[in-house]
């Protein structure tokens, strides 16, 4: 069971609710796209999942219905009585809680590994990601819904035109690769662009060995100056026989360096 587009208009005109601009709501309405979703997230019965902006809980109910056991932060507190009153009887456990400012801890202890699935906000995305890379190591895998041009950002390789500081971020501690695109048209309200699912699988440790505090410093430096040669944007911070140490070329741009690049230059530039 999932929600059609005429049941949330109806949800929402009982409550005298409408998506919150300010909070970045775009509440998926599409039964077969929540279904894709939850089957792509290749979760079933025990498995514990996390998801972040329930909403109106779509989402929420074809995760329950493949039998997981589906935890569900919402923010919006006007959304809230509609969240539980649409999963009362699905068996899913609701948080109220702002996803930035969560105590992870508490909210997962009980499993040690999560998979997060999550149609989030726009203009939070990406930095949450990150994140939750950062501080939450519970979460071993992501199935997270975002923007097409952040999801292309995320996900990027090495040379690809959307690789840069997010890019090189996934990578240090994860996998990542689309999987998927979702049209405008499942959303209420429309949003302008497109979205794109990206998966994202955690590492058993770091890409790289190298001091994190380090290399994103010269991440950030090189990004910062991305059409200019690293001889140039590092100059600050790296000589020529950290260069060489690192087999790293100075006239290299920064979209050329993968994760471990990044570190070996890190590793020989200590600062």
């Amino acid at each position: 069971m999932t929600l059609t587009r005429t049941q949330a208009v109806a949800l929402l005109e009982a409550h005298d609710l409408a998506p919150s601009r300010a909070l970045g709501q775009n509440f998926v309405v599409d039964p077969n796209t929540v279904r894709r979703i939850a089957r792509l997230a290749a979760v079933g019965p025990g498995d514990p999942v996390v998801e972040i902006g329930a909403g109106l809980g779509s989402l929420t109910l074809a995760l329950a219905d493949t039998g997981a056991e589906v935890t569900a932060v919402e923010v919006d507190r006007h959304v809230l009585p509609v969240l539980r009153e649409v999963v009362a009887d699905a068996g899913v456990r609701v948080v109220e809680g702002d996803a930035l400012e969560l105590d992870w801890a508490e909210v997962l202890a009980g499993h040690p590994s999560w998979t997060l699935v999550a149609n989030l906000p726009y203009n939070v995305a990406t930095p949450l990601v990150l994140d939750l890379l950062d501080d939450v190591p519970a979460i071993g895998r992501m199935l997270v819904m975002v923007q097409r041009e952040a999801g292309e950002r995320l996900a990027a390789e090495v040379g690809d035109a959307a690789y840069g500081i997010p890019s090189v971020k996934v990578r240090y501690w994860a996998t990542a690769r689309l999987v998927g695109r979702v049209s405008a048209e499942v959303f209420l309200p429309r949003p302008r662009v497109e979205s794109a699912l990206v998966e994202i699988t955690r590492r058993d440790a770091p890409a790289t060995a190298a001091d994190p505090e380090r290399l994103f410093a010269l991440v950030r430096a090189g990004f910062g100056q991305r059409r200019k040669m690293l001889r140039r944007s590092l100059a600050a911070l790296v000589d020529d026989d950290a260069f060489t140490a690192a087999g790293v070329r100075p006239e290299a741009r920064p979209e050329e360096l993968s994760v471990e690049d990044w570190g070996r230059l890190a590793t020989a530039s200590p600062g």
